[in-house]
């Protein structure tokens, strides 16, 4: 949960960055999340004109201002997330045409990458209400544990990730849950007809959810 929450927009890259690392340095926060690496327009760019051609100017931000802020990172207890966008290679015949923005400091630096895709909507009430989105979260690099693990979740518009989904999900899959047409039991006791009703009785029900999770 997050107690106290600070909201900074900076005017360049360079101001993000400077202020993500005075942050880490005063030990004040526990994370700091930079939305999002497209997003760190260079001071350069920014005096420059429309027709200007500036080659590799984010690159060369992001690889200094890592070099400086993983070596102090290490020596804090604090966290900093880095939230990119895919684009698509020009003209690639081989190998995969999507790549990150910002160079490959990112990407070197980083001790976990993840991946996050949409796969569909998840529909409420009637099929024209979307009250949120299912997505497929791969590991891609990870340098404290296994990676290329996959997991799906539900994330509800306005509310976040779904603990109640998940906790469904995993119940069905190891059986703690039983799943009849549209019906959901568990044992003897029925939980209710249909997933979204189902994650709503257990958002309400916490010692049911909790008492499944404990079992999980």
């Amino acid at each position: 949960y997050i107690n106290e929450l600070w909201l900074s927009q900076p005017d360049t890259g360079e101001q993000a960055l400077d202020i993500a690392e005075y942050l880490i340095r005063s030990g004040g926060v526990d994370l700091i999340v930079v939305d999002s690496v497209a997003a760190l327009t260079p001071q350069a760019e920014i005096d420059g004109e429309m027709g200007d051609t500036q080659i590799g100017l984010q690159a060369r931000l992001m690889s200094k201002a890592l070099r400086k802020i993983t070596a102090i990172l290490s020596k804090s207890n604090t966290c900093i997330m880095f939230i990119n966008q895919i684009r698509m290679k020009i003209g690639l015949v081989f190998g995969s045409p999507e790549t990150t923005t910002g160079g490959n400091a990112l990407k070197f630096y980083s001790s976990l990458r993840l991946e996050v895709r949409k796969v569909e909507q998840v529909i409420g009430s009637s099929s024209d209400n979307v009250i949120g989105n299912k997505i497929r979260v791969k590991v891609v690099k990870n340098k404290v544990a296994p990676p290329f693990r996959k997991a799906e979740l539900i994330v509800y518009f306005g509310k976040g990730i779904s603990r109640e989904a998940s906790i469904l999900d995993a119940a069905i899959k190891y059986n703690l849950v039983q799943k009849s047409g549209s019906w959901y039991a568990m044992g003897d006791d029925n939980l209710g007809q249909g997933r979204e009703n189902v994650i709503e009785y257990l958002f309400k029900e916490k010692a049911l959810a909790n008492e499944l999770e404990n079992k999980l």
